[in-house]
């Protein structure tokens, strides 16, 4: 028994916080060897691709939520892009607003584009290092890996071989408006 000591319990009141739900992470790299990079990630993963094309393969991975894309289309080799995948318009909208309170001057909007053999809604950014970061919303898959054949499909940069997806499709919509606008 402590005399002259007094027990004080602190209830401090901290709100709880919402749960927000977490959207799906995105990487896009750049591999030299796709066979090589889809037998390492497969293993890693512990499972193998849920798109697999002679130049692109993507893992939609639960644990942590990723969706991880890895292509062979240019010599570049490394980190292609960032993003933040979202499940509805709604979500993809504020995705998009907190680009814009990111950096308001620099977001490149994509709607209704064809890319990575999906169609959707996309919204690009570039952070301070330059890294290309997109957000999107699937709405469909398309066959080709910049979109469709068919005139009337927009694809993005303008045409099916355009480089899509990624920082050089940023830059050229920044410096010129001719492209993924």
């Amino acid at each position: 028994m402590r005399y002259g000591l007094r027990t004080v319990r602190l209830h401090t009141c901290i709100p709880a916080q919402k749960e927000k739900v977490l959207r799906r992470f995105h990487v896009h790299l750049g591999v030299p060897d796709l066979a090589a990079s889809i037998r390492f990630y497969s293993r890693l993963f512990g499972m193998p691709p849920s798109v697999e094309k002679s130049d692109y393969a993507k893992w939609m991975l639960d644990d942590p939520r990723v969706n991880f894309a890895i292509s062979h289309r240019t010599s570049r080799t490394g980190l292609n892009h960032l993003g933040l995948q979202a499940e509805s318009a709604d979500e993809l909208a504020a995705i998009r607003s907190q680009f814009a309170a990111a950096d308001p001057d620099d977001v490149v909007d994509e709607p209704d584009i064809n890319c990575c053999y999906a169609h959707g809604n996309k919204h690009w950014t570039r952070d301070p290092q330059g890294i290309a970061w997109e957000a999107f919303h699937t709405l469909d898959s398309v066959p080709m890996y910049g979109g469709s054949e068919e005139p009337e499909q927009r694809n993005a940069c303008g045409s099916a071989g355009a480089q899509c997806c990624g920082p050089d499709a940023v830059a050229a919509a920044s410096s010129s408006k001719a492209c993924c606008s």
